[in-house]
Parts: structure tokens; C-alpha cells; sequence
């Protein structure tokens, strides 16, 4: 029986990709610091990544438990690992969809026995953190008494969209032969949203992939949660905020990032990290674009050809992180012949980087981004404007939010294609024009917004306060009914604070 005065005892398991992973570890070491036990689970795939990223002459981590550092500093956060039901060998990103229906049906058999062995720990485990991806949190939960929390890690607009699936299919914006394509303006906490700027998964035709059933079993889980946590800020989504909490004690507790962004506790990448630093060096302030489609994303050599002819045409400064598996086929070689030799001077290719110290430099001027939710905050934080080139899910709202909304970046292409002509016209005007100035201005003030969010009075800081509160109080409220008693302590659901 957990003891009033324990610790509380989380477990927390981020969804098996580098845009979860990373809110994840930021926020077990937040939790850690206030007095949290934590057990961090990876899969083995995952922990394989990063171990093998870490270069032998600057080894950050303990190969065998990533958080060994961690605890060294005084924070009680444990490590372990579970088979996601696959192979070490078997490639993830080429086989795509059979890897998700390995999530989708198998994975949770391999969590609980896991879950089955934490629940003995000294102090008791009392409490599930889990990617609101997953299917399968609320079964466990119950199954063993734990307080569900669920961790989305993208703006709450999406988490809002996707909760609001029904409505979408029923007036017919989502799910039909032929979607409309008018305006959406009945969605709770959304003004308005154009089709286009729904998620990828809400717009496509073929509405049975995989994807979409892991969304729909989600997104039906997630009503059991005690309590969702977004990594966003209460004044930037408000009113989106406001209409999900009406449901469920929902808190706005990001950005997530560690005390001091530009150094991280340890390295988290799943592939190596390329030093950019001696060649940013070496360029004047706000020179260079910096080009990255994030750690997941794929997408056509065609784009990816006129991107590059674009960035050579535009005469602009840049480094571009070109993933091995960035083409969604067996082919790495999907550049122009000589094409590296052309750039030298001016461009540098890294398979990937250490994409905060690259954001943070002075030399850095811009953000050509596929959107994603982590790089988005993080370019925010170190003032840098983007250039979005949405590639799927998330990413097109996040678009809107960036461009439409917040007004801190631009389209790459109003078209339906991208051409090398656009490119090199937006890349040029976008880091040299007098617009750009404009969009530099937005940002700061974006980044004001984040930063009175993490003060000592700021929202995400109250917010995550109330949801370390909310945590403790379920916990003693599960204690009192496993014991046989009805808790006199009542959960009001009201995650915002005012």
C-alpha cells in the first residue's frame, strides 16, 4: 500500500521516435528534480540508437543506463528497457507499417510483463506517463492501480482536431467520399481552420492505414487518462486549452526543455552528431539557413532535387541535414553528381547535427523546417524564423500556428509542387529581404510568451506545479479506494490556472 508520504513513483514511456523521446527525457528530469522517482523505459531498439550514436572520444553517456549521470547529480531516475517485438536488425523506417501494427497489437504484452516486475520497486510505482500514441495506458493503469497520465507531445490545436475526430466525420470534413472543403468552425477552442490545414492523416482518402487505427484506438484510450499534458504554452492556445479541459484536466506545461536548452544533460540523438560549430565560425551573423525535414519525415527525391537546385540558385549561406533514409527507399545516393563540390564554399551536408547548437549560433539567420513540433519551439526559443515545408501529420497545423497565427515564418511553396525557381526566389527574399526583419520582430515576442510561461510566476510553470499536485492527490484518492474506502479528496478537473 503506498504510504501517504512516499515519493510518488512514476513510470514514463515516450512513443519509440526522436520528437517523443526527447519532451520525454526533459521532462523526467524536471519531475526528478522535484522530488519524483522515475523509471524511464526505452525499447531496445532505442536505447541500441543512441548508445551507438555516442562517439567513443565524447562518450556523454553510460552505454548501459542513459540516466547514470543523472542520478550521480542526486536525481532518482532508474532505466530500463523492453522489446518492441522486433529484431535489433529490422529497419523500422523502411518497414514502416509493419513496425506500427508491432505497436498496435504486440507491444503492450512486452510493456506489462515490464510494468509487472516495476510495480515491486522501493518506493511503489504509482503512476503511468505514457505517449497519448499509445493504445494501451489505460488497461495497464487499472490493471495495476497506477494514476494514468497522458503526454501529448504536440500542440494542443492537434490533440484538439483528433479528439474532435466524430465531429470532423460527421459534418462531413472528414471520413466521406468526398470531403468538404469549406471552412471548420465548430470545433471546441477552434475559431476557424482551413481543410488544408488539418493533419495529413485527416485529409487523406484512405482513412483504415495503420496510422489511422492507432489515432482512433488513441484517441478512445485517452478518455480514461486522469490527466493529459501538453508540451505548449496556456497563452498561445488558450482557447483550445480552455474547451479540452471543460472534458478532461488538461495542463499546458512546455516548452519542455532542459534548464539551460543550449546544454543538455546528455546526448539523446539516435544518430551521430556532426560538429558544425568550426564552419559556422567562419560566416558572418545571420548568414546561414539552416535546413532540416526533422528525424522521421521522408520525402520524394523530385522535392528533394529542387530543393537542392534552389538552394544553389538562391546564393544564400546554408547547412542542410540530409538523413540517410530521408528518401523512403534503399537509395542514399539522391544527389545531383558533383553537386557537393558545387556548394562547398557556401553549404555543408551533414547526415545530422546538433541541431540546437546550430539554431543557437550567431551565424544562423534561418529555418527551412518540415514543422515539427520540437523544432518549431526550439527555433522560437533561439529567435530564428522558419521557412515551412510541411511533410505529413502534425505538420501542416503547425504550419498554420507558425505562419498564419504567430506570423514568425513563410510558405516555401504556394504551389502544389515545389520548384527549384520558388525555392531559390523564397530562400533568397526570406534571409536577405526587408521582410525579414518583420518576421524576426514576431519571433522575439513569440519567445517573450515562452519565456514568461517558464518563470517563476508564468503559466507553465503553475500549470506544472497543479499537475504535479493533481498526480499526488489521484494517487492518495486510487490508495484510499483500493483500500476499500471512498476518498474524501476531490479532483476538480480544472487544469488551467487563472
Amino acid at each position: 500500500m503506498a504510504n501517504h508520504h512516499q515519493k510518488p513513483h512514476a513510470i514514463m514511456i515516450p512513443y519509440p521516435y526522436q520528437g517523443h523521446i526527447t519532451p520525454f527525457v526533459y521532462l523526467a528530469i524536471k519531475l526528478a528534480s522535484h522530488g519524483f522517482t522515475i523509471t524511464f523505459v526505452n525499447t531496445h531498439y532505442i536505447h541500441s540508437k543512441i548508445s551507438n550514436s555516442q562517439s567513443r572520444e565524447n562518450c556523454q553517456i553510460n552505454k548501459d543506463d542513459l540516466f547514470a549521470r543523472a542520478r550521480e547529480s542526486g536525481l532518482d531516475i532508474r532505466y530500463a528497457t523492453v522489446n518492441d517485438g522486433f529484431p535489433l536488425g529490422f529497419d523500422r523506417s523502411l518497414n514502416h507499417d509493419q513496425f506500427v501494427e508491432g505497436l498496435l497489437h504486440v507491444f503492450s504484452a512486452h510493456f506489462d510483463e515490464l510494468v509487472a516486475d516495476l510495480v515491486k520497486s522501493d518506493p511503489p510505482v504509482t503512476c503511468l506517463i505514457a505517449d497519448t500514441f499509445y493504445v494501451w495506458p489505460a488497461m495497464i493503469a487499472e490493471k495495476y492501480n497506477l494514476v494514468y497520465v497522458s503526454f501529448w507531445t504536440e500542440p494542443a490545436l492537434v490533440f484538439n482536431l483528433y479528439y474532435h475526430m466524430e465531429l470532423l466525420k460527421k459534418n462531413g470534413h472528414f471520413a466521406c467520399q468526398d470531403n468538404r472543403k469549406d471552412t471548420i468552425d465548430y470545433i471546441p477552442g477552434v475559431e476557424a481552420i482551413e481543410p488544408r490545414d488539418l493533419m495529413s492523416y485527416l485529409q487523406a482518402t484512405d482513412i483504415w492505414t495503420v496510422v489511422h487505427r492507432v489515432i482512433y484506438k488513441a484517441f478512445t484510450d485517452i478518455k480514461k487518462a486522469d490527466i493529459i499534458i501538453c508540451n505548449t504554452v496556456q497563452e498561445l492556445e488558450f482557447d483550445t486549452l480552455s474547451a479540452l479541459n471543460k472534458n478532461q484536466p488538461t495542463y499546458a506545461i512546455g516548452p519542455i526543455f532542459p534548464s539551460g536548452i543550449t546544454k543538455a544533460p546528455f546526448s539523446i540523438s539516435l544518430w551521430s552528431e556532426s560538429d558544425c560549430s568550426q564552419w559556422l565560425n567562419n560566416k558572418p551573423n545571420s548568414s546561414v539557413l539552416y535546413v532540416s525535414f526533422g528525424s522521421y519525415a521522408h520525402t520524394s527525391k523530385e522535392d528533394l532535387l529542387e530543393i537542392a537546385h534552389g538552394l544553389q540558385l538562391s546564393g544564400v549561406n546554408f547547412i542542410w541535414v540530409l538523413r540517410p533514409d530521408i528518401v523512403s527507399s534503399d537509395e542514399t545516393d539522391f544527389l545531383p553528381v558533383g553537386y557537393e563540390e558545387s556548394i562547398k564554399d557556401r553549404g555543408l551536408i551533414v547526415p545530422w547535427c546538433r541541431q540546437i547548437e546550430v539554431i543557437s549560433h550567431p551565424a544562423t539567420g534561418g529555418f527551412l523546417t518540415h514543422c515539427g513540433w520540437n523544432s518549431t519551439l526550439e527555433s522560437i526559443w533561439c529567435g530564428i524564423p522558419l521557412i515551412c515545408f510541411p511533410l505529413l501529420t502534425d505538420q501542416f497545423t503547425n504550419r498554420k500556428l507558425v505562419v498564419n497565427d504567430w506570423k514568425i515564418g513563410i510558405n516555401l511553396c504556394d504551389k502544389e509542387r515545389v520548384t527549384h525557381e520558388e525555392v531559390a526566389e523564397k530562400v533568397s527574399h526570406f534571409m536577405c529581404g526587408d521582410s525579414t526583419q518583420v518576421l524576426r520582430k514576431a519571433v522575439k515576442e513569440v519567445r517573450k510568451t515562452l519565456e514568461n510561461a517558464l518563470g517563476q510566476d508564468g503559466s507553465s510553470e503553475k500549470n506544472f506545479y497543479q499537475f504535479m499536485e493533481d498526480i499526488k492527490v489521484n494517487v492518495r484518492k486510487r490508495a484510499g479506494l483500493s483500500n476499500g474506502h471512498a476518498s474524501p479528496l476531490y479532483q476538480n478537473g480544472n487544469g488551467l490556472i487563472h
